[in-house]
């Protein structure tokens, strides 16, 4: 996922989280001088680690807690004085939220599609028997891209 995000995505740097020991020292090596945004779908131990190294006035976009959802006792956040201390704007949001901007969204994303901009993946499985495991797949970092189950050719 690493290479691909920097390979074919034009990111200039990245690093799986699942594979740090230690998210905070990641994230200060990756952004030495600090975050001024983040878009948090991963909550837990990078949120944790985040919080930490976020600048002064940062934002945090909040829209998903997927570390958080296959557990049976989800952790709790121990960094949140930073939201005081460095006054961070934190604040949570639902795609549906935004329903009434899906024209806009449309027709500016159909032009950036048209364009080349956007770079699309797809994993593809066969046969409805393959679903299972494509939708457990979804969870545990399996896929890249949409998933799609092609029942058959026809």
């Amino acid at each position: 996922m690493v290479e691909l995000l920097k390979n074919k995505l034009g990111f200039d740097e990245a690093f799986n989280y699942k594979e740090e020991l230690d998210l905070d020292a990641a994230l200060k090596r990756y952004f030495p001088q600090g975050i001024d945004i983040y878009f948090d779908n991963v909550g837990g131990d990078m949120l944790d680690a985040a919080l930490l190294n976020m600048k002064i006035h940062g934002r945090i976009a909040v829209c998903g807690m997927i570390s958080q959802q296959s557990i049976s006792d989800p952790k709790g956040i121990r960094n949140l004085s930073s939201l005081i201390y460095k006054r961070i704007r934190m604040q949570g949001f639902l795609q549906s939220d935004y329903l009434h901007l899906y024209p806009k969204f449309l027709e500016e994303v159909s032009a950036y599609y048209k364009q080349g901009k956007i770079v699309y993946f797809e994993d593809m499985n066969e046969g409805l028997e393959s679903a299972p495991a494509a939708f457990v797949g979804l969870f545990t970092g399996k896929n890249v891209g949409k998933q799609v189950i092609r029942v058959s050719h026809e």
